[in-house]
């Protein structure tokens, strides 16, 4: 049996407990007040002894929290799925939020609580990489996260503060949201004061019986496609939102899993659509300064906008997901020891000794250090 939202919040706080089975990694995106963590297994190995109140349990969307509550009311025990999961709570709490309110604390901390460690930091970025040039006119592209959210924002704010006239069109991508995911980014950027153009595409259903590398060709063609958009709307640049640590862990990524030195790089011009440009605006910008923002502001968003993450073995699926989460803990255990490794992982692609490299591509030819090595003694 399902309760909604709005049954759970007319429920006297004694009469009923609430149970998040979601993963930890979904947690760490926002949690329903006075939820109790944890998982299926333990749940269901150790219910709570008292029969006497409700167990509400509440998983992403409402799928995989139905079982559950199922399997308790066959062990005696009063239980309900909450309806629609935390992204209809989150929805809901939304809605009741004033729109003027959060915007103008979203905007004012970026002065003054996190202005050296988000605004500086993104305007040296701009600065330093020539990313935003005059009339330049910017698709900003955002996918529901705090990252995108945030980068919005942030270019919102440069625009009115700029020396000299650039355009800004903020466009998000339906490529086939459940309708609870659209909503809230629908409400988010209400809330932000974004005003977004929404366009819609079918990746979603065109990958989904893909079996190898899914979520690869998932971002491929996401990516052709806001080009495609953004280029419609007379644009030259789009701007995603991969910040600081994007960077360092694909850095280490391409070395322990492809075999390369490589770096996500702040701006780069399109091989396929001639005369745009791709620009990352966050490029120095930390993501526990992202979080922080987040979390000063009481703003929730999206962990992953695929309407098919309740049941994807894809995105949930450990092998894939793990490499991502191995140099995240790879990078917070070097960390103990050395406080500046982040920073060393950076700068490693700046400060390349050519030198000292066996071999190296450059415009996709492949070079070595044997090439010149006996012209240097003659």
């Amino acid at each position: 049996m399902n309760i909604t939202v709005k049954e759970l919040e007319v429920l006297t706080p004694d009469s009923f407990i609430l149970y998040d089975i979601r993963s930890d990694s979904e947690k760490l995106y926002g949690v329903i007040d006075g939820a109790e963590p944890i998982s299926t297994d333990k749940l269901l190995c150790c219910p709570p002894q008292d029969k006497s109140r409700k167990l509400i349990v509440c998983c992403a969307r409402g799928k995989f929290s139905i079982d559950t509550a199922n399997s308790l009311r066959d062990m005696g025990y009063d239980a309900y799925s909450l309806e629609g999961g935390y992204a209809a709570w989150l929805l809901n709490r939304m809605q009741k939020e004033q729109a003027e309110e959060v915007s103008l604390r979203a905007r004012q901390c970026l002065q003054k609580k996190f202005r050296k460690s988000i605004w500086s930091s993104f305007t040296k970025a701009v600065k330093q990489y020539e990313l935003i040039k005059e009339n330049d006119r910017i698709a900003v592209c955002i996918s529901g996260g705090k990252d995108s959210m945030l980068m919005a924002v942030l270019l919102q704010q440069l625009h009115l503060h700029s020396d000299f006239p650039f355009e800004l069109e903020f466009i998000v991508m339906d490529p086939g949201y459940s309708p609870s995911n659209r909503s809230i980014i629908e409400e988010n950027a209400r809330k932000l004061g974004i005003p977004i153009k929404i366009f819609e595409s079918d990746i979603f259903d065109s990958v989904y019986n893909i079996e190898k590398s899914p979520c690869y060709l998932c971002a491929r063609m996401r990516r052709g496609h806001l080009y495609n958009f953004a280029k419609s709307l007379g644009c030259n640049k789009i701007a995603l939102g991969h910040h600081y640590d994007d960077v360092i862990e694909t850095i280490l990524m391409g070395m322990l899993y492809g075999a390369q030195i490589q770096t996500m790089m702040p701006k780069l011009h399109s091989t396929n659509f001639e005369g745009m440009e791709l620009i990352r605006p966050l490029y120095l910008v930390r993501e526990d300064d992202i979080k922080a923002w987040r979390d000063y502001n009481g703003l929730h968003f999206i962990q992953c906008a695929c309407k098919f993450t309740d049941t994807c073995t894809t995105c949930n699926n450990e092998e894939t997901r793990s490499k991502r989460v191995e140099i995240k803990q790879l990078i917070a255990t070097l960390k103990q020891t050395n406080p500046e490794v982040e920073k060393h992982i950076f700068k490693s692609v700046e400060n390349v000794n050519i030198d000292t490299v066996i071999a190296w591509k450059k415009d996709g030819v492949r070079h070595s250090f044997l090439d010149d090595y006996d012209k240097a003694q003659s």
